[in-house]
């Protein structure tokens, strides 16, 4: 069992480049060297997309994204498949999130962990026995 799932933006601080953004930068380093994380291929794949979008500030090459996703591949992560999109659609309904949001729930509760961390969630909310935690608090 994995103790926290870690959200897009928690990958994305690691890699920031924003002077303003140094405390949080350092923050997720941390929380990604840790080992008990968890991810799914949706983050993956949002983490790819945010990364190296021609209008960041602070863009990564294609190669240089790959390369992160591949070294986080070292953590278990929850594929996109019927079951978690079913569940995604319940908790979307039953705690009023976005769908995504919900996706990132159902992969994190698929996985067995207790935490979420995210920055974008409500801190301290429990979502079907998984829990968000804010870790730039």
């Amino acid at each position: 069992m994995t103790s926290r799932f870690l959200d897009t933006d928690i990958l994305l601080y690691s890699i920031t480049g924003n002077p303003a953004d140094v405390a949080k930068r350092d923050r997720a380093t941390a929380v990604i060297d840790e080992k008990d994380n968890a991810l799914s291929v949706q983050v993956l794949q949002e983490f790819y997309v945010q990364a190296t979008r021609s209008t960041r500030r602070d863009a990564v090459s294609h190669e240089t994204a790959a390369e992160l996703i591949r070294t986080w591949l070292r953590f278990p992560v929850q594929d996109i498949t019927v079951a978690i999109m079913s569940e995604a659609l319940h908790i979307k309904v039953s705690h009023q999130l976005s769908y995504w949001d919900a996706a990132i729930v159902a992969a994190a509760r698929a996985l067995g962990c207790r935490e979420i961390y995210s920055e974008d969630m409500s801190h301290g909310r429990d979502i079907e026995g998984t829990v968000i935690v804010n870790p730039f608090l």
